[in-house]
């Protein structure tokens, strides 16, 4: 039998670093639903390292999801749930609310009407004070853009024009149209950042 499992080489290495953010950013117990999971090596590492949370992961590609639920079934964490079929775009997602959302890697490499129903069901299924917390690079207004940044975001144009790294303060305007403020700004390796937002 083939293995699904997808392997994603900067997943082990941006692990633990979001990881350590998590911590203090993630309700102490509930539910998270990650959007965008990819391979489902982070929902693997996430919801062993924070095992008093129900982690949901989702992705639209059917492959993924395959690939996830192998990556579950070798893992075999208690507080990881099935795999949800979610493209970010869709008016609705087939889930009721959720006590956390996370999404790593998706609002550049995707259209843009990904990170507005991102956002759009942010607003709905998070409850006041919950996060919806996003990793990343970005092009911030004031601050230099690393040259491997500029690079990359040339290459994601090049490979579908409705991709490339997004002006933070264009995603930070379309959540607070949600309900959703910016929380803080971290710094990561890399050159990314995650960037969290609360549901007001």
């Amino acid at each position: 039998m083939t293995d699904a499992r997808r392997h994603a080489p900067a997943t082990a290495r941006n692990s633990e670093p979001i990881a350590a953010i998590l911590r203090d950013a993630l309700p102490a117990a509930g539910t998270v639903l990650e959007v965008a999971s990819g391979s489902g090596e982070h929902a693997i590492f996430f919801a062993r390292a924070f095992p008093a949370l129900d982690w949901i992961p989702s992705d639209p590609d059917p492959l993924a999801i395959a690939s996830i639920r192998a990556w579950a079934e070798s893992a075999r964490l208690p507080n990881l749930r099935p795999p949800l079929l979610i493209d970010a775009a869709a008016r609705d997602w087939p889930i009721d609310r959720a006590d956390a959302m996370l999404c790593i890697n998706m609002v550049h490499i995707s259209p843009w009407d990904a990170t507005v129903g991102l956002m759009r069901n942010a607003g709905k299924l998070l409850a006041k004070g919950a996060p919806l917390i996003l990793y990343g690079p970005y092009i911030q207004q004031g601050v230099e853009t690393a040259p491997s940044n500029l690079a990359f975001d040339d290459n994601l144009r090049q490979r579908d024009a409705r991709w490339g790294l997004r002006k933070l303060e264009d995603v930070v305007a379309l959540a607070a149209g949600e309900g959703l403020t910016l929380d803080a700004v971290h710094p990561m390796p890399a050159n990314n950042l995650i960037v969290p937002f609360r549901k007001g």
